[in-house]
């Protein structure tokens, strides 16, 4: 079967077809927009790239090579703000933040990525298109640096289908020098002033535009050309229009970029993300409340395209289907088959990555394995490491404490001191730990208490 893929580029669903490349057709290259390493890593973040892992990890499966390529912008206005709020300097922070976005990643399982690309290691590549732009004349200088000049990109506004910046879109910096050509030009190359980094380069003493770092380093890593761009919806205007116009100028070939994916808001609480409404949540924080197997399900239980509302039932919700999936696997007594499951699952992944039916197929079979004891482990476990999901039950992740409270409780009960039993059990919930009391002896699960709050 053929993937399908919605590209935000031609507004439809087409067919997958990668550029020629390893020789065989199936060697992509992938590039999505990384963070800006100037604070801790929030849940939107979590939402885009535990997204495209599971699209890469999906690929993959499906026997692709992916080069999955992801910058950083580690030199930018809200780094140098920041630095300066806290008295760090500019390189100490974006070093700080870097290392701790990419242990955010690992405790999300993000591992798809194949390699990070910190846009001050491409300076020399910012430059040098910087120049180029300049000699075909789609740049321009004023005092304070150079500005690409909208007006000469035919083109301009393909990707979103229009010129100007709204509420929504994402800006690193505001690009409103004195002197520009047209209100949508934007920096290039910003020239140094007193307390900022800069590089010395032919343009003389400064530091890159946003838009810049990923085409140079896209350009470096893959070429003028390359299969999919992905990243947040905010990201298309004005930033990915302006990478097509810098990229699609320098080399004259179109397009830069066969498909554009993109993900959509996320929301908490149904209002956006914001410090001032105090419902900023980071990856941090969320790890700290839910694991991560509850978080990546909540996730991906909506398409990757839809906004998504992240909320306390929501994540409830997927904590008690977790839970189900995996109390399945103790029902499994008796060979099921697994192709038809695994049929549905590449079906729904085909259709532009649709993780939301996966996971009511998901349900279903766990609620196929409960009913007539079928064991579709084989299958289930298939899907989750398609999905960064482990859908065993973490029988060997407590603390010695605790799992010293059960075998002290079994014991209480043993000699009959239920109301000492009974009281362990109360402190056990209060840990996240529900116990079980079967024939066969103590059960346990890992629960998280519904009185916690973000």
């Amino acid at each position: 079967m053929t993937i399908r893929i919605y590209n935000t580029l031609t507004r439809k669903k087409t067919p997958f077809v990668p550029r020629e490349g390893g020789g065989n057709g199936m060697y992509i290259r992938l590039f999505v927009c990384g963070p800006t390493v100037y604070d801790y890593s929030h849940i939107g973040h979590a939402r885009t790239y535990v997204a495209f892992d599971v699209i890469v990890r999906y690929l993959r499966y499906r026997g692709y090579e992916v080069y999955y390529l992801q910058n950083i912008t580690d030199i930018d206005d809200k780094i140098i703000a920041r630095a300066r709020e806290t008295g760090m300097n500019c390189q100490e922070l974006a070093g700080t933040f870097t290392r701790a976005y990419l242990e955010d990643m690992r405790a999300l399982r993000v591992t798809s990525v194949r390699k990070y690309a910190p846009a001050t290691e491409y300076i020399d590549a910012i430059v040098g298109q910087v120049q180029q732009l300049l000699e075909l004349g789609y740049a321009y200088e004023l005092d304070d640096g150079y500005y690409y000049d909208v007006s000469r990109f035919q083109e301009y506004g393909k990707l979103s289908g229009r010129t100007l910046e709204d509420a929504e879109d994402t800006v690193s910096r505001i690009d409103d020098a004195r002197g520009k050509r047209n209100k949508a030009d934007f920096c290039l190359w910003k020239r140094f002033k007193p307390g900022e980094p800069y590089w010395e380069s032919e343009l003389g003493k400064g530091r890159p535009g946003w838009h810049i770092e990923d085409t140079a380093i896209t350009e470096t890593e893959f070429g003028p050309t390359y299969d999919a761009h992905g990243g947040a919806q905010d990201l298309i205007f004005p930033h990915h229009e302006a990478e097509i116009a810098q990229m699609e100028a320098i080399s004259g070939q179109k397009p830069m970029v066969n498909y554009w994916l993109h993900t959509g808001f996320l929301k908490v609480g149904g209002r956006k993300m914001s410090k001032s409404l105090g419902n900023f949540i980071t990856i941090r924080e969320a790890l700290q409340s839910w694991d991560v197997d509850t978080l990546r399900l909540m996730l991906i239980s909506t398409h990757y395209r839809s906004p998504i509302n992240f909320t306390e039932t929501a994540m409830t919700e997927s904590r008690d289907r977790l839970r189900y999936i995996r109390e399945a696997r103790k029902a499994g007594v008796k060979a099921g088959d697994m192709k038809p499951w695994i049929a549905r699952f590449v079906a729904a992944m085909d259709e532009d990555f649709n993780t939301p039916s996966v996971v009511a197929l998901l349900f279903e079979l766990a609620k196929q394995m409960h009913k007539t004891g079928e064991d579709l482990t084989p299958a289930l476990d298939e899907i989750g490491e398609v999905l960064g999901i482990d859908f065993h039950p973490p029988v060997d992740q407590l603390p010695h404490e605790l799992l010293a409270m059960i075998k002290h409780r079994e014991e209480l009960r043993r000699q009959k001191r239920w109301d000492e039993a009974d009281h362990l059990r109360t402190e056990l919930e209060k840990r996240g730990i529900l116990v079980k009391d079967t024939p066969e002896g103590t059960e346990w699960t890992v629960d998280r208490p519904e009185s916690r709050s973000k």
